[in-house]
């Protein structure tokens, strides 16, 4: 889990929970991991005796300044009698990590007290051929490898420092030589490194002292180098004053009228789009969640653009009208498709295809198979024509007319059933099954719709036709083959089979709120209606901690049988978005507000949100932050405001 990210869409750092830097992505946001996961320690020796913050003899509050991608870290060890407060940040235009500590003596005599920082570099993802040295020339310890470099650097500037050896042999780090209060390494170390820096300072009973350290990130040493004269230069106090400055003033660049809601769910809204914030790459790829954590488990990670993930994300920016990000995202879109008109399953930061268990071979069949899942393609559609709506940019929407609209249009409106009407099957949003989804159906609803109204807009008669008769077909179709009578609600899907049939799976799945939410049925409609108050009956945990489950017996990191499967926010949220659209009353609108309660309360301190959490225990579970479940939350606020001001009005 990670509890502090900070990152400007090119250097992302990550905190955990105990306060350790665990991943350091450069120059992508996801790509590339230059700790793999392994923890920088940060220590402090007082008067003989020493501590690692990881401990539990730490106290710890993990938190930001208010609206800013500030940390604000209260550290506490009542043994050592020492008070730690750091605010870290990463510089919002340049790749420059940034971190303030002021220490506090808390006893009433003086101390001679050390602070120690580490650094385990493993540069483009291994600890093979790294170099860990100090530089004269810049008085600062440097770690380099080929193309990537990290230069360390304090004001005032450290006491001592050392490079050697770790993780080989019976060589455990540099970090171990800090525990005695004295670092005795070398100048330079090559092959698998670490280092260690150590800063000195003399307390009087009650004083408190405060240093500068910053990491900057760059490709070649002349790029750090500079980096670094910068700091120095504009004063690593001011640096940390500006780009605090400026996060405030992003977060609140748009004139968005709150009052109907109370000041805590703002406060997260706003705290949600920050985090988003950095989850994003510059070159356009919206991560799914960047926690490396998820590879002990899984050998592999979420440091990955999923397009329906980004489809979603991208709708929320643009509803809080932060379009020129969503621009970004959809010229990435346009870019990476392929010829045949879809998206795999995923891609990494960089544009290339990601690794993926979507098969395009059946091995019974011996037939070939399109290895995706279909609302990816719709998704990125429906969004794009969604933010032609508020923006009217038709320049933009001209550009991605041949590249992304008719591509993927002429694909959807082809790969369909011609017996029933409906799309051929693919696999589903959970990427578990393959079949004939409800949720998918409703998704490619939407995507073709806007690629008629695209091709309307650009007087593209026949295709306009040609996708709206398909769009309409598929609904008419899902209310055939998909809606159950006797259940009095829709299937989750028609299930495929090795011999090409499709078998109806009746298992209630939260993603069924798609019937609505993509435009296919009235939210009043009967079958809507049945669809949700089952998955309202059958999907909330009925626990302590609530929420509303993926789908009956998800057994996906569920840790008890007692629980239908753990609670998901996005799951949630998509309840919340039921009842804001069948609202026709302010008072209506309780049900949503007490959801959107609900989240705030579930995220951690820091006001990140995970994918999950276990509704036994309220523990979160899987990745933190999830960029789809705090996009979730600001798209269902912005929704909420929306319809509170239609009815009050």
């Amino acid at each position: 889990m990670r509890d502090l990210p900070v990152g400007n869409g090119n250097l992302l750092v990550n905190f955990d929970d105990k306060y350790q830097i665990r991943d350091i992505y450069f120059p992508h946001v996801g790509q590339e991991n230059h700790t793999e996961g392994f923890p920088f320690r940060f220590g402090v020796w007082v008067d003989g005796a020493f501590s690692w913050v990881f401990s539990d003899d730490w106290e710890r509050t993990l938190k930001y300044l208010p609206e800013t991608l500030v940390t604000d870290v209260e550290l506490i060890n009542r043994g050592l009698g020492i008070r730690l407060v750091c605010h870290d940040t990463v510089a919002s235009h340049e790749n420059i990590f940034l971190r303030r500590v002021r220490v506090e003596n808390l006893q009433g005599v003086s101390r001679d007290v050390r602070i120690f920082l580490h650094h385990d570099f493993r540069i483009y993802e291994n600890k093979v051929g790294d170099t860990a040295f100090y530089d004269p020339e810049n008085l600062a310890l440097v770690h380099y490898k080929k193309h990537r470099y990290f230069l360390i650097n304090t004001a005032p500037h450290f006491d001592a420092f050392s490079t050697g050896r770790k993780a080989f042999r019976d060589q455990e780090g540099t970090w171990r030589d800090a525990e005695d209060g004295a670092l005795h390494g070398g100048a330079i170390t090559e092959g698998s490194v670490d280092s260690t820096i150590g800063i000195q300072m003399s307390l009087d009973a009650g004083d408190t002292r405060e240093f500068y350290y910053w990491i900057a990130a760059g490709t070649t040493h002349e790029e750090v180098a500079s980096l670094n004269t910068l700091v120095l230069s504009r004063r690593p106090e001011k640096y940390l004053a500006y780009t605090k400055n400026y996060w405030r003033a992003w977060v609140n660049k748009n004139d968005i009228d709150f009052s109907a809601l109370p000041a805590e769910i703002t406060d997260f809204y706003k705290r949600s789009l920050l985090i988003m914030s950095t989850q994003i790459d510059d070159d356009g790829a919206i991560l799914a969640a960047n926690d490396s954590d998820v590879t002990e488990r899984a050998t592999d990670h979420y440091s990955y653009l999923w397009t329906r993930d980004g489809a979603f994300v991208a709708n929320a920016l643009d509803m809080a009208r932060y379009p020129e990000m969503t621009r970004a995202f959809f010229d990435f879109c346009s870019r990476i498709a392929h010829g045949h008109g879809y998206f795999m399953q995923k891609y990494n930061p960089d544009g290339t295809v990601a690794s993926g268990w979507h098969a395009a071979w059946d091995i019974n069949g011996k037939r070939q198979l399109v290895p995706i899942q279909e609302d990816e393609t719709a998704l990125v559609l429906w969004a794009l024509w969604e933010h032609y709506e508020l923006y009217r940019d038709i320049d933009f929407a001209h550009r991605l007319y041949s590249s992304l609209t008719v591509k993927c249009g002429d694909f959807m409106a082809s790969f369909r059933d011609k017996k029933t009407g409906l799309p051929l099957p693919s696999w589903n949003l959970w990427e578990d099954r393959r079949g004939v989804h409800t949720f998918t159906c409703s998704t490619v609803v939407a995507g073709l719709r806007a690629a008629a109204s695209f091709a309307r807009l650009f007087d593209d008669a026949d295709r306009a036709q040609n996708y709206a008769a398909a769009a309409d077909g598929i609904v008419e179709a899902m209310a055939k083959h998909l809606y159950s009578v006797e259940l009095g609600r829709f299937l989750r899907s028609l299930q495929s089979n090795d011999d090409d049939s499709l078998t109806p799976d009746p298992t209630i799945d939260a993603s069924l709120f798609a019937v609505f939410y993509f435009g296919c049925y009235d939210p009043d409609d009967p079958m809507v209606v049945g669809t949700m108050a089952a998955i309202e009956e059958h999907l909330t945990n009925k626990t302590e901690f609530g929420g509303i489950a993926r789908f009956n017996e998800d057994g996906y990191m569920r840790t008890s049988n007692r629980v239908t499967g753990n609670t998901w926010f996005i799951c949630t949220l998509w309840l919340a978005e039921y009842y804001i659209a069948r609202a026709k009353s302010t008072a209506d609108m309780k049900s949503a507000l007490d959801i959107l309660d609900w989240v705030t309360q579930r995220a951690l301190p820091s006001g990140v949100l995970a994918e999950q959490f276990d509704p036994l225990t309220g523990k979160p579970t899987s990745v933190s932050p999830l960029t789809w479940s705090h996009s979730t939350f600001v798209g269902t606020v912005l929704n909420y405001l929306k319809k509170f001001r239609q009815l009050d009005n």
